[in-house]
């Protein structure tokens, strides 16, 4: 196992996969690509996973029928791996994670995010589908306040990924499943730790997003993530997992308590590598009075009209990248999902036939 995560890390890849009946497989920059060996039997990929778990973690896997930990390989790299099933065969993905907490300035970020940092209290989201870099932006946003302030960062993680030295600031990191049991109960015991800034890992339910909302009402700065498209779909996404009855309260909470939305997406580069495209939404008064009155379908528009207030649209994001020729108009309509307005912006610039 070791030897295939070296061979990854060789690679640069950022993930591997190991399934019955299949070689080894890494993505990098994005596509999929077999190692030459032969195909791994499904006892031979069961093997390769227990590796690295311990008898505690198997039992909970063999359970819940899904894991997900982080390890570290000595002289290697730290790793996030996620356990399951499939065809009853055991199955795992295993992802290499930045030993050092990244630099906000070096990840490509629109300045205006950096901005996110100096809040006092509120929600800052990070959006994008799996793979996107979310939580490489989370772990840049709790790096810059580590070294810019002087506070207590309060991280709960599913699993920690990015390992924070003490800076300026204090950080204490929980790991669901080893320091609490879930986001719902480490987000209640936040109250009493005395944090000033806090990451929850992933909204992911309607009571982690309660008690997220609830910690960003009482005065705390608040990042976390979801797998949503653009902000506005992150706004429904939010207000749609509650009743009927009870939107109209969220909505209204939501208006108060959000600071800014960042949707995300890594697209493959002209010159190797690929870069981050970024959608970003501030919650200024228009938008907040849009989503306490439910109109989120208008929040878009706003937003087009909105970049000299630091707001951005993915397809503003990827125009600029086409122009400046690090990606091809033919990567950005893979990235859009508003296809005609990014036509037409581009072919205003001579950038599309």
């Amino acid at each position: 196992m070791v030897q295939i995560l070296k061979l990854a890390a060789d690679k640069e890849a950022s993930d591997v996969h190991l399934t019955a009946n299949s070689p080894p497989m890494l993505r990098v920059n994005g596509s999929i690509f077999k190692v030459n060996s032969p195909p791994l039997t499904s006892e031979q990929v069961q093997h390769l996973c227990y590796s690295l778990i311990s008898d505690e973690q198997k039992s909970i896997f063999e359970s819940e029928k899904n894991l997900d930990f982080s390890f570290f390989v000595r002289n290697l790299a730290r790793f996030r791996g996620t356990l399951f099933y499939q065809k009853s065969s055991v199955a795992g993905v295993f992802r290499l994670l930045n030993s050092m907490a990244p630099d906000i300035t070096k990840l490509g970020l629109p300045l205006t995010v950096e901005e996110f940092t100096n809040y006092p209290n509120g929600l800052v989201l990070v959006t994008g589908p799996t793979g996107s870099g979310k939580s490489t932006t989370l772990a840049a946003l709790v790096n810059a306040i580590n070294e810019r302030r002087r506070a207590h960062i309060l991280t709960i993680e599913d699993p920690i990924e990015i390992i924070h030295q003490h800076k300026n600031c204090i950080v204490n990191q929980r790991e669901i499943g080893v320091d609490c049991r879930n986001f719902s109960e480490g987000l209640r015991n936040a109250l009493r730790s005395d944090p000033d800034v806090c990451l929850v890992g992933e909204m992911r339910d309607q009571e982690t997003i309660e008690s997220t909302l609830k910690l960003a009402e009482t005065g705390h700065l608040v990042f976390s993530s979801l797998h949503t498209n653009t902000a506005p779909k992150s706004i429904d996404r939010i207000v749609g997992i509650f009743n009927p009855d009870d939107r109209e309260i969220v909505q209204n909470q939501l208006s108060t308590v959000l600071q800014a939305i960042i949707s995300q997406r890594l697209v493959p580069s002209v010159n190797g590598g690929r870069r981050v495209v970024t959608e970003v939404m501030i919650a200024s008064p228009a938008i907040r009075n849009l989503i306490r009155e439910g109109k989120i379908f208008q929040i878009y528009s706003v937003m087009q009209t909105s970049f000299s207030q630091g707001m951005t649209t993915m397809n503003n994001s990827l125009v600029q990248l086409v122009q400046k020729g690090e990606i091809t108009a033919k990567e950005a309509f893979n990235v859009t999902s508003e296809r005609e307005e990014l036509y037409k912006l581009l072919k205003k610039r001579n950038l599309a036939s």
